[in-house]
């Protein structure tokens, strides 16, 4: 149905045809609302007649929009008009791929800065779990001024659903539709294993790239055929023509480049599209970073980027590129290497002694448990060792290396295990202490300083058993001072989260803070000369100016800061060799949510930045509210609400999220910067937000129980007074102070229905149901004592449990807390497990058939830089 001009699609009015193809028709309107022009996609009548693909395009439309990155168009709407759905776009001006390729190949040049923006573009959807599937020249537009745009994320799973593969093959393109070569166009991108129907992930949409990136350089399809069929044999069992007989003078990493892309096995491809730019980048030149001066008091200079030449050949594909692009200060001669190669998370690093060796420790492909390698500086090919699953947490001067086996990890950061000591040489390694969080040699291999955790109380000791620093919050990354007096720490004053500050205390216990506290801080290592101690982190968004970025700090003895390197990305300091070359892991960490909606069998991804925790369904189960606690966040935290049909999150205001209301009005959250920490009611809706008068009870903890009575008119929650253990309080929403209701010591972890008991974990009668105004308790067998519960079923006496061990797949586990009988009800997997380190259940319905996931997704590089000063 061709729509004419001034047609109205709500408030978008029809300006002008822009085209038509299989996948819908385009106009170009007027968004009257704000008063900008748009694109409008309206798709074929077709969908319309099927609500189960009408929903899931609609779905899909809504993950695409959730992407904001230069390289993938942006829907700005989805709606539908006399039934039919449409999708409201950015207006680009240019053309698209297909039509400036036009049977021609492109400049060296020109396809491969085309390539690097396709590339940048996916592995943004890929962080979002979206694969495109239908990469195409059609599908990528040039814009007037260079800038490459990704089209139609989320359509083609949509317009492919459950079609035979020969249907596949007729879907007709804008601007190639009658083209004899249709059909061949069309299949000619798809992989081996989506032409075979097998599940696809990421590195699908790389061998389309590989397909698309063939064409640019060579002017003609990697791969074709008289027909379809042909077609889809030759991309199975054939490799497309040498690039070379093009007669062009290619680079022969460029070659390699494109040869890898187009790997029939997923598994030998790039391992991500992050990879695939930086490889790409460094053929073009725009991986070299580009060195500017800091702003300090002292000389300024514009320094460049040298790299020894017997690193050029190993180290090329691994320069730093656009991730690790610092500014630096007062620093020459810096050179970037990158050292690993896989995919996952890479979760500590050492030099050793002769500073050529580096061990570190990560999970690769998926591992579930951490492995130690070995790489050489000058060759990096890791050889992984034979030793038993740890971290890296120091290398003795001598050849000893203290090894974390991690046992425990607590909210998001903090954690503890069992220490261990082991030669260098690899033997089998010796147990020294339990319940350790982090550690450190002393230089002279007399002492270690270790961070211990008994009962989660974290504490400084050093040497062992002598306590120089406790703390109800936790501490990280202790290291000794050159002379061995001393030991300098990340303190973290919030148990669980890492924001904190730089802190050194001495052997007689005197403690000195001597930064600020930032917003997230994590690394540390003493400076090559011993006079400065040397951390990475984000400082707090400064008024009226742009936070989150990450910065290499130096800071002395004496408090007296400056800062070595500025860049974006997530880095990690890790140590700093005796000749001054520093090794940092570059971290793309992202924290998110996801659900497994009643009705649905695939999950949706509720998060809404980068950073998304701590999930509340409310009692309607419409709607799941969550914290935001990364950098676009603020240094408060944010709260956020999204309605589970996929409508975009909105933010509700600044805070801690801890329980929703029974009428899904109210969210009682927890200011985390007042002092002490204070709650408030925001509304989900309209109105004016309700504080309480401040008292000196401390409401901010991470993860604990918050819950409304039933009646909505009550709160109870866990903090304390100064200097006093935890415990219940329940407040009056009307007024007056805070009553306490369970014995000092004594938290709970869920609220019964009828709102007059507390379920209690206990260190000897496992769980138990204890009266408030005061009674009996009784016990709850069933539950595990390291469960962790989540909700009380509809029926009032089940109880839906997560299970400790963060790990896949995630189990919820239902139990009668009469009976005791315990059965598993959900087991869950991420689509895409790739650098999963946690998934947990958070959330879930009183019916148990909608449930909310936390995930961590930790994706890590290793590198060593030279040169910084």
């Amino acid at each position: 149905m061709a729509l004419v001009p001034g047609t109205r699609l709500g408030h978008y009015e029809v300006v002008a045809p822009l085209g038509a193809g299989g996948m819908g028709e385009v106009y170009r309107a007027h968004d009257t609302r704000i008063g900008r022009d748009v694109a409008v996609k309206v798709l074929p009548a077709a969908l319309a007649q099927d609500e189960e693909r009408l929903r899931r395009f609609e779905q899909e439309a809504r993950a695409a929009g959730r992407l904001s990155h230069p390289n993938v168009l942006t829907v700005h709407d989805v709606g539908r008009h006399e039934g039919l759905p449409y999708v409201v776009s950015e207006l680009l001006e240019g053309e698209t791929l297909r039509e400036r390729l036009r049977g021609t190949a492109l400049p060296v040049r020109k396809a491969i800065e085309i390539a690097i923006q396709i590339a940048r573009g996916l592995a943004a959807a890929h962080e979002q779990g979206i694969v495109h599937r239908d990469l195409k020249p059609e599908n990528v537009f040039v814009a007037k001024d260079g800038q490459v745009k990704i089209l139609d994320f989320g359509l083609a799973k949509l317009m492919r659903a459950e079609a035979p593969l020969e249907a596949e093959s007729n879907l007709r393109t804008e601007g190639y539709g009658t083209d004899p070569g249709t059909v061949l166009g069309t299949v000619g991108y798809m992989s081996p294993e989506q032409v075979r129907g097998r599940p696809l992930n990421h590195r699908s949409d790389i061998f389309s790239l590989g397909a698309i990136l063939y064409e640019m350089l060579s002017g003609r399809r990697a791969f074709a055929g008289d027909s379809s069929v042909e077609t889809l044999n030759a991309i199975l069992k054939e490799d497309p023509p040498e690039l070379s007989e093009t007669g062009k003078p290619l680079p022969p990493a460029l070659d390699r480049i494109v040869r890898h892309c187009l790997e029939k096995s997923p598994d030998e491809r790039f391992a991500s599209a992050h990879d695939l730019a930086f490889d790409l980048a460094s053929l073009s030149g725009a991986s070299a970073p580009r060195l500017e001066p800091s702003p300090l008091p002292a000389r300024r200079n514009i320094s460049c980027l040298v790299v020894p030449s017997a690193l050029l050949t190993a180290l090329a594909a691994g320069l730093v590129g656009g991730w690790l692009i610092w500014n630096t200060g007062p620093v020459s001669n810096a050179s970037y290497g990158k050292l690993t190669f896989r995919r996952g998370p890479v979760w500590s690093a050492r030099f050793a002694p002769d500073g050529r060796t580096v061990f570190y420790a990560a999970s690769w492909d998926g591992a579930q448990k951490s492995e130690l390698f070995s790489v050489r500086v000058e060759r990096p090919e890791s050889l992984r060792l034979a030793l038993p699953a740890g971290q890296v947490e120091s290398i003795s001067r001598g050849g000893e290396m203290l090894l974390l086996e991690v046992s425990h990890f607590s909210t998001r950061w903090a954690r503890t295990g069992t220490l261990s000591r082991t030669p260098l040489s690899g033997s089998a390694p010796r147990d020294l202490l339990d319940d350790v969080g982090s550690a450190d040699w002393s230089p002279d291999e007399s002492a270690l300083a270790v961070v211990r955790a008994p009962g989660w109380r974290y504490r400084l000791e050093f040497p062992v058993g002598k306590i120089l620093y406790e703390t109800t919050g936790w501490i990280s990354h202790p290291r000794v001072s050159p002379d061995g007096n001393a030991v300098a720490f990340l303190d973290h004053p919030v148990f669980g989260d890492d924001l904190g500050s730089v802190a050194i205390v001495d052997r007689t216990g005197k403690k000195t803070t001597l930064s600020p506290t930032w917003q997230s801080v994590q690394g540390l290592a003493w400076s090559a000369s011993g006079r400065e101690i040397w951390f990475t982190g984000s400082e707090y968004p400064r008024p009226g100016g742009p936070g989150g970025s990450y910065v290499l700090e130096a800071v002395t003895r004496t408090g007296r800061r400056r800062t070595v390197a500025t860049g974006p990305g997530q880095l990690t300091l890790q140590d700093i060799s005796r000749d001054g070359r520093a090794l940092f892991i570059l971290r793309n960490l992202r924290l998110g949510l996801l659900g497994v909606v009643s009705g649905e069998t695939t999950e949706r991804d509720f998060s809404a930045l980068d950073w998304s925790v701590l999930p509340l369904l409310s009692d309607d189960r419409k709607t799941v509210v969550f914290t935001e606690e990364g950098a676009g966040a603020g240094a408060g935290y944010s709260v956020y609400s999204r309605k589970l049909d996929g409508s975009p999150a909105v933010r509700l205001g600044e805070g801690l999220a801890l329980a929703v209301s029974p009428d899904g009005k109210w969210v009682l959250t927890c200011l985390m910067l007042s002092k002490p920490p204070q709650i408030v009611l925001l509304p989900t809706g309209a109105g004016e937000p309700r504080s309480f008068p401040n008292d000196s009870i401390d409401h901010a903890h991470f993860e604990e129980f918050a819950a409304f009575l039933p009646d909505g008119k009550r709160i109870v929650f866990v903090g304390h007074e100064p200097g006093r253990p935890t415990r219940v309080f329940v407040q009056d929403l009307t007024g007056g102070a805070a009553r306490p209701v369970t014995p000092e010591g004594v938290v709970a972890s869920l609220l019964s229905p009828d709102g007059k008991s507390l379920l209690i974990r206990t260190s000897d009668k496992g769980f138990v149901l204890t009266p408030m105004e005061g009674g009996p308790s009784r016990a709850v067998p069933g539950l595990e004592p390291e469960d962790r519960p989540l909700r009380w079923a509809s029926d009032g006496r089940t109880v839906f449990a997560g299970e400790a061990r963060h790990a896949l797949p995630a189990r919820v586990f239902r139990v009668d807390s009469e009976t005791g009988r315990r059965e598993v009800w959900r087991e869950f997997r991420p689509a895409d497990p790739a650098g999963i380190t946690d998934v947990a259940p958070l959330a879930i319905s009183a019916d148990g058939k909608t449930i909310v996931f936390k995930y961590a997704r930790a994706l890590s590089e290793l590198y060593i830089v030279e040169g910084l000063k």
